[in-house]
């Protein structure tokens, strides 16, 4: 693909282009119902995700005339329930000297009754060599945004490369601060600290000093945050090789959790580096702090790289449900915002005991819905449920007790995706009691598992007749308790698409 294709705007495709593009998307069957999606085009990380003016602002970025990743947009949402989400149109657009190439990630922050949206501008010269910038846009109540003509950190710090990107911005008490995802010289990670006492003039302070040597090539979309009492740094590590059950995506997203970050000296004392998802499309998570005080995650459900079966239909990608964070025994625990029962239809209840076994149940079956599957007293060697069921089609969970894992298998639930990096992924467990809260949308599973505790997001994409749900056991008994509820529509694509 040329350099002139790649980084085209919007402006250049034609009214023609543009009407037939939405037709495509329209027919598309794999269409979500309740997550944040594009109108047209790719969609990939969260960016200012933040509280504003009395509603919930979610940016991500977006390139509108097809689904590589082309010239960057920051595309604008907002909600006020983090559940309806209405569509408000571009808010950044790139073009100018400081983002000719693309409006890269970055967060939001409010101040003086304005949205400051902090991002990385990126540049290309007449030899292709980048140069990144760190700008700011700001956004006022009635929706309009301003770009600074001027970036706040116009150069690469000595010692890394020019992948050097990605913003997040807090404040403490005496002071702005950033943390930006960086590549040093010797090709290794690392999230660099910038301090400012007025979101313009910003200083460096240096990186964040991690046991995390050689951990990856780049770190991508580094967040910082503190919660009871602990510091957390979430980030993107690119270039992890696979260990036992872990890091087999391409690339991977994690956290360390210590005690808080030294101010002064950078240190953050941390446990190890662990996965918030298990499952196979998870990537850029970027958090926010709301007017009830949650700590609330959002992430692009997706990887790079990877082609996806709606590639060929005009658009790709989506956003996770929102997830409100907790810490508990040093761990990051992640579970559905309750607002999201704001989409429940009535529920259908079924308890029961099964042995050995494969059961489905009369009026069981789907295509959006959430689900929580409870096995008590489990004696079998494997429970499990199977969803978006047909005679050739499954997307399979199962708890196998000999093995202390838990497994989704997406190798039979339709359209493959990403095979060359697994068809299952897993984790440890164990016990006699579990507990499967899904959320299944048109072409994506939510999995959490036991509260929480472990988190599987995977994209899948089977046919439209494939709505069966079946639960079994194998080699012995469990009781079972399933409560479903359909979930409406919470999407909107009729304002401001474009």
């Amino acid at each position: 693909m040329n350099r002139e294709q790649k980084y085209r705007l919007l402006t250049q495709a034609s009214p023609e282009e543009m009407a037939a593009l939405t037709d495509l998307v329209a027919r598309s069957p794999w269409r979500q119902k309740f997550h944040v999606q594009p109108a047209t085009g790719l969609l990939n990380d969260p960016n200012g995700f933040c509280f504003y003016a009395g509603e919930y602002h979610l940016f991500y970025q977006w390139f509108p005339l097809g689904t590589y990743h082309g010239m960057k947009y920051w595309y604008h949402t907002k909600s006020k329930d983090l559940v309806h989400w209405h569509n408000e149109g571009i808010a950044i657009a790139p073009g100018d000297p400081l983002d000719s190439h693309g409006a890269y990630s970055g967060s939001g922050i409010v101040k003086d009754n304005k949205l400051y949206l902090m991002y990385t501008g990126n540049t290309r010269d007449q030899d292709w060599n980048r140069q990144p910038y760190q700008c700011l846009a700001t956004m006022d109540e009635s929706g309009l945004v301003k770009k600074r003509s001027e970036p706040l950190i116009a150069n690469i710090p000595q010692g890394y490369t020019d992948h050097f990107r990605d913003p997040k911005v807090w404040k403490d008490e005496d002071m702005y601060r950033c943390v930006i995802g960086a590549q040093r010289q010797d090709l290794t990670g690392a999230a660099v600290v910038y301090e400012s006492p007025d979101l313009i003039k910003w200083q460096l302070r240096g990186e964040i000093k991690t046991g995390l040597n050689g951990f990856g090539y780049m770190w991508e979309c580094p967040d910082y945050y503190e919660l009871d009492g602990n510091g957390v740094l979430i980030f993107s590590p690119q270039g992890l090789d696979p260990e036992g059950e872990r890091y087999h995506n391409i690339y991977q997203s994690g956290y360390v959790i210590g005690r808080p970050l030294n101010r002064d000296t950078l240190e953050f004392d941390h446990g190890n580096f662990d996965e918030l998802d298990r499952g196979f499309d998870f990537y850029a998570p970027q958090t926010m702090e709301d007017e009830k005080g949650r700590r609330i995650l959002v992430a692009w459900m997706g990887q790079p790289e990877v082609d996806y079966p709606t590639d060929s239909h005009g658009w790709a990608h989506c956003l996770t449900i929102p997830r409100e964070l907790k810490i508990d025994q040093g761990q990051v625990i992640q579970q559905p915002v309750p607002e999201l029962q704001l989409l429940r239809g009535q529920p259908m209840e079924i308890e029961d005991k099964i042995t050995s076994e494969v059961r489905t149940y009369k009026g069981l079956t789907g295509t959006c819905y959430e689900m929580i599957c409870e096995f008590h007293d489990i004696k079998a060697d494997v429970v499990g449920i199977a969803i978006r069921a047909s005679e050739h089609e499954q997307t399979v969970i199962k708890y196998d007790r000999k093995r202390s894992a838990l497994t989704l298998d997406r190798s039979a639930s339709g359209e493959p995706v990403g095979q060359e990096y697994g068809m299952t992924r897993s984790c440890h467990m164990d016990g006699e009691q579990l507990k499967l809260h899904l959320f299944v949308d048109i072409s994506s599973v939510e999995l959490f598992v036991n509260d929480g505790s472990a988190v599987f997001t995977s994209r899948i994409f089977p046919q439209p007749g494939s709505e069966g749900i079946r639960v079994f056991t194998e080699g012995g008994s469990a009781d079972i308790a399933v409560t479903k509820w359909d979930l409406e529509q919470a999407v909107d694509l009729k304002k401001g698409e474009y």
